[in-house]
């Protein structure tokens, strides 16, 4: 039985040409086009963002320390959030909407759309399409939008609906994705944690293909938490709870070669301060290339181990070593806080978690010497590795789990209540600064 047949128009000169293909040849024009997308770089800033908060954010209702803000998204004017929380209000606090883990609003007029896809467990990251038509929304979720599903799902946003044709039928949680060029790559807790699936079906497209095993923290599952890719995209950096890949020591952090044909490898990058086991069970939590992506930040957890380790610290690493044994340019220690989220604009380099302090190296839940009060969120000079002077202070709680960079600005989402002595619990956005 041959193909259906799709209709084409095209122009030839200044004649309209209509033609009856077969389906499949459409098919693939279709996906031609999208496979040679570009790679999402990273966003560059021309100055550090203000420590004055927008006004116009949204507020989510935290009832309880478990909830928190974890991903955004931005589509055109409209802002995408997840996490776990169960109700969302307007910037006044006088309106609330109930919104299970997910939401929409304006991002410039604050107003909350009517868009309403609950999920039963904690969305962690969304992603849109490079053509911005639909969105991947991943988590912790078994059910999302009335439809029975585990880790991601296809949001189409022409007709805001989940696909069905999307099935990646994974076994455990998502906790990152994004688009690497034309691939869609997902990092968590499912078999073979770090993978390359199809954007229209959600199959493993076996393009990386790597062995995570053992686990720096005993009391979780083997997972990719975090990865970022370059914005070249021939390397990707990701963290996470594992010892070794492929059977080579890469406690906390890898990277892999996307260049390689046919599948990716496994780089010979090793960074051998992250084999030193920290006070607290401990992982990377945090990683962002500079918008050239010349350079990369390592942000982890783990308590007070002293300089020669990177526990409850941000790292930056120079893409260019791939050595064996690389070593940080600069370490910015917090003194026995964790980091778990970074965004780097080429200015500065932005850290969120729960700590008290950055430039605190000699600090055991002290302020040491040089230390400088810097509670939530700082930022850090990219080449120094010294923190900026830029304090908007936030209520620390558990700390911050987001960093989202815009055109716009800087979006920041946590369990806090405050963001630079306002109330703006779950959400806050700081605009860049005017000149």
């Amino acid at each position: 039985m041959g193909d259906a047949a799709g209709i084409v128009r095209f122009a030839v000169g200044k004649v309209t040409v209509r033609r009856t293909l077969p389906l499949g040849f459409v098919v693939f024009c279709v996906l031609a086009m999208f496979m040679t997308s570009p790679v999402s770089a990273a966003l560059a800033q021309p100055r550090v963002v203000s420590a004055n908060p927008a006004d116009v954010t949204q507020k989510v209702v935290l009832g309880s320390s478990s909830q928190t803000v974890y991903a955004y998204a931005q589509v055109g004017s409209t802002m995408f959030v997840g996490g776990r929380f169960a109700q969302i209000q307007d910037s006044t606090g006088t309106t609330t909407y109930d919104r299970s883990n997910f939401a929409a609003f304006d991002a410039k007029t604050g107003v909350i759309s009517s868009l309403d896809l609950p999920a039963n467990g904690a969305v962690q990251v969304i992603v849109p399409s490079p053509d911005g038509h639909s969105l991947y929304i991943g988590g912790d979720f078994t059910a999302i939008g009335g439809v029975t599903t585990r880790g991601i799902v296809r949001f189409d946003l022409l007709t805001n609906t989940i696909d069905p044709l999307f099935q990646p039928g994974l076994d455990g949680v998502v906790s990152d994705a994004a688009f690497v060029g034309s691939r869609l790559v997902i990092g968590g807790t499912f078999t073979r944690q770090l993978r390359a699936i199809d954007p229209l079906t959600g199959l493993d497209t076996g393009f990386i293909d790597l062995k995570l095993t053992g686990k720096t923290n005993p009391d979780d599952a083997i997972r990719v938490r975090r990865f970022a890719a370059d914005p070249a995209g021939t390397t990707l950096v990701a963290l996470g709870n594992f010892t070794a890949v492929d059977g080579q020591p890469r406690a906390q952090a890898f990277r892999v070669d996307l260049t390689t044909s046919p599948t990716a490898t496994l780089s010979t990058w090793h960074a051998p301060r992250f084999d030193l086991t920290c006070p607290v069970a401990n992982y990377s939590r945090g990683v962002d290339f500079s918008p050239d992506g010349t350079y990369f930040v390592v942000a982890n957890t783990g308590g007070y181990g002293g300089t020669s380790s990177i526990c409850d610290a941000a790292a930056r690493f120079e893409t260019s070593d791939v050595s064996a044994t690389s070593e940080p340019t600069w370490i910015n220690f917090t003194g026995g806080d964790s980091l778990y989220s970074v965004a780097i604009t080429g200015v500065a380099v932005y850290v969120g978690g729960h700590m008290r302090w950055l430039d605190n190296p000699q600090g055991n839940n002290t302020a040491g010497p040089g230390a400088v009060s810097r509670p939530g969120i700082g930022a850090i000079d990219p080449t120094t590795g010294e923190a900026l002077d830029w304090d908007p202070t936030k209520t620390r709680g558990h700390g911050t789990e987001k960093l989202y960079v815009t055109k716009a600005g800087l979006w920041v989402g946590s369990d806090g209540a405050t963001f630079g002595g306002e109330d703006h619990p779950g959400i806050a956005f700081c605009p860049v600064s005017p000149k």
